[in-house]
């Protein structure tokens, strides 16, 4: 079968590869892992003409082919491993057009690998509004490659760039002459490295010299010709190095002379440098932080309110429809109040979770993310970390796990290592369903001043509450770990821009489908498991329960709907799922919570949000009048053995706090694990979470009894 044309998308970070990347594939897209590590590997399909459809394989970030982080050394890999599966065919370079000569940079280096290459250049618009100049057809024949200015958030350019594409594919490209004269600035041994290696070109004999100990395609036998030849010519790594850069620097600002016009000799000021001003002011620029997360929680609430009713009452309409046409009986029972109730419980939170997945599209597209971890720096620093763990945090906000594996671009190991500690701390989305559930169950609906929504100002504060506990818990860990690495948090600001409606949408679509996708899965397998621990339990005490209520039923007929109604919470009670929740029950009273709540903390472990579709099995089993009433409905009506609700504003609050803090995730536990190498963390990790969460919960519930 012959392989697929393969075409690499290689940039700085914040130069416009994503959107590229998702102009070209669209929904044609996917993510896994490269081989062996777990560096997130986006693909997807791209039509490039009627006779070429081309894998695109958007490869991580990076300022140079010398890497620094494992996102940098997962791209090293796949272009200068001539046997690695994912080597592309072709490479598009994304070049920022108002940084241009620190672009190039990284092009002339990608250049020397002897890969067809397409320069794009994107921000063409940015560097007009800086009085940049750029000649593209003869920066084209200076180059020697195709220079193609694109705009992807306007589809502009996107045709001439897959035209190149074609022309490449169809054509049999010269070799290219090296960009500069490497053999001259190393000796003859380079020529020697290239023949040994079997390597395509110079530039990757010269990559080999330097990290032929690190490369793990390099066999043992080559290793040691390679170290001999070095020892023999006198190789000094950091020399030469130092040497290609400053060649490669003279040569690209002789281009840059050539076909790079800039008005004046002063920078001119653009707009984000103007908007910059207030909002990385150090007082007001936190204040509108605290304005647009408060903006972000309010819209969850307001702009779910329908799209949850409507899902809601679909699924109230299909199991009062399952109910009438289908007979009584165990497989009703099984279809209804196990299947159905639990999917049911988790899909309503589905707009939820897309509306807040396409806010933190919106803010990242604008280039207001990069600002917040500008602004938020100086706490880092407070908290022992910088300014480099706040998107690890803020990605925790979607999902731990791949929060955590952001954690590789830190490069200090103390800091990374109680990154990855905190980041679970982060209200990810799969807590967002519990949230939302049990502040709906206890909170008031209130409205202050026309603006204030009382459950968002309290979904709001529960984030907060994360974010402060990851940055308190850091602070101590910062003291516990000790290491002399010291570290500088510099980054590159991207200009504002506004953000990519379709790239909002398509994002919000696949976050919804793999929410559904992958929730769905383990919802329905621990549904349909925990219905049957919820309708069976050991036969004496079942048979136990029905004498009792059948006597019950002979004696009152009148009673019937009162009396079908104890048996149905008894034959609970009594089931395996009653077993176990009555068997943490004296662990978990303290809190408020009762052995209902007990079983659904059992399950959630597998994952936060089965907390829902567990406490909405329950609630279904044994309900002879399914798709009447909404799990919110039934939650408020409770009650315990005295009479009392079980869901008070105590135990309610109390809940909320336990899932803040609580580690009931088992996918996170398994990614640290495989992060750090070791059980240990973990372990610690869940311990301490456990405890913060369980004496959180005590002192609130002991609080607002």
């Amino acid at each position: 079968m012959q392989r697929p044309y393969t075409i690499a998308l290689v940039g700085n970070p914040n130069s416009g590869k994503s959107s590229l990347f998702n102009v070209l594939t669209g929904l044609n897209q996917k993510v896994g892992n490269f081989p062996g590590v777990t560096v997130d590997k986006k693909t997807g399909v791209s039509n490039i003409s009627e006779s070429l459809s081309a894998n695109i394989i958007d490869l991580p970030g990076t300022y140079s082919l010398y890497p620094k982080s494992a996102d940098e050394q997962v791209t090293y890999e796949v272009l200068l491993n001539q046997k690695n599966a994912d080597r592309p065919d072709l490479i598009i370079v994304i070049a920022d057009a108002a940084n241009l000569k620190r672009n190039l940079l990284f092009c002339t280096q990608i250049m020397d690998l002897k890969i067809p290459v397409v320069i794009t250049l994107t921000m063409m618009d940015i560097a007009k509004q800086k009085g940049i100049t750029i000649d593209t057809q003869e920066l084209q024949r200076l180059m020697g490659v195709p220079v193609i200015p694109v705009n992807p958030r306007r589809n502009k350019g996107i045709a001439n760039l897959k035209k190149a594409i074609g022309d490449i594919y169809q054509t049999n490209l010269p070799a290219r002459a090296d960009f500069i004269d490497l053999p001259a600035l190393t000796g003859e041994w380079l020529q020697e490295v290239r023949q040994l290696c079997e390597l395509d070109s110079n530039y990757a004999a010269l990559h080999v010299a330097c990290n032929y100990t690190e490369l793990r395609y390099i066999n043992a036998a080559n290793r040691i010709r390679i170290a001999a030849l070095l020892g023999e010519s006198g190789f000094h790594k950091s020399k030469v190095q130092a040497g290609e850069i400053m060649q490669r620097y003279k040569k690209i600002d002789a281009i840059i002379a050539q076909c790079v016009v800039t008005e004046s000799p002063m920078k001119k000021m653009v707009i984000s440098e103007q908007i910059d001003r207030v909002l990385l002011h150090p007082l007001w620029g936190n204040v509108i932080l605290l304005v647009v997360l408060f903006l972000l929680f309010q819209s969850i609430f307001w702009l779910a309110h329908y799209p949850m009713d409507w899902v809601e009452q679909g699924f109230a309409l299909a199991g009062e429809g399952l109910n009438n046409i289908m007979q009584p009986g165990l497989f009703r029972d099984l279809l209804v109040n196990g299947l159905l109730a639990g999917v049911s419980g988790i899909a309503v939170f589905v707009p939820q979770i897309m509306i807040l997945f396409g806010l933190i599209t919106i803010l990242e597209d604008s280039g207001y993310m990069a600002r917040i971890s500008f602004l938020t720096d100086r706490i880092m620093r407070s908290a022992g970390l910088n300014g480099r763990s706040v998107m690890p945090l803020i990605s925790g906000m979607a999902c731990a796990v791949p929060a955590i594996m952001a954690a590789r671009t830190i490069q200090n190991r103390k800091e990374r290592l109680i990154t990855i500690m905190v980041t679970p701390l982060m209200s990810c989305s799969a807590r967002l369903p519990v949230y939302t559930m049990l502040i709906a169950l206890v909170i008031p609906n209130r409205v202050f001043l026309g603006l204030f929504n009382l459950q968002g100002l309290v979904l709001m504060g529960l984030y907060l509450l994360g974010f402060f506990m990851a940055l308190v818990v850091a602070r101590v860990m910062s003291f516990m770990i000790k290491t002399k690495e010291r570290t500088f948090f510099l980054m590159e600001l991207p200009v504002y821009r506004a953000p990519r409606w379709k790239n909002v949408g398509i994002t919000m679509i696949e976050k919804g489908k793999i929410f559904i996708r992958d929730v769905g899965k383990v919802i329905i397998v621990l549904s349909l498991i925990l219905w049957g621990l919820a309708a069976f339990g050991p036969p004496s005490q079942m048979r136990a329960v029905e004498e009792k209520y059948t006597e019950l039923l002979r004696q009152h007929p009148e009673q019937h709907t009162e009396i079908e109604h104890k048996h149905a919470t008894a034959k609970l009670e009594h089931s395996f799922a009653g077993i176990m929740g009555h068997g943490i029950e004296p662990l978990i009273r303290p809190l408020g919570y009762d052995w209902k709540i007990g079983i659904a903390l059992i399950t959630s472990f597998a994952a936060r949000e089965v907390f829902v579709g567990t406490m909405a099995t329950l609630y279904s089993v044994g309900d002879t009048e399914a798709g009447k009433q909404t799990l919110q409905d039934k939650m408020q009506a409770a009650k315990r053995e005295d009479g009392t609700p079980v869901y008070t504003l105590a135990a309610g609050l109390s809940l909320l706090i336990f899932y803040v803090f609580a580690m009931q995730c088992m996918s996170t536990l398994a990614i640290v694990k495989r992060e750090t190498r070791s059980w240990k963390y973990p372990v610690i990790q869940f311990v301490y979470m456990f405890g913060i969460a369980y004496l959180s919960a005590l002192f609130v519930f002991q609080v607002f009894r």
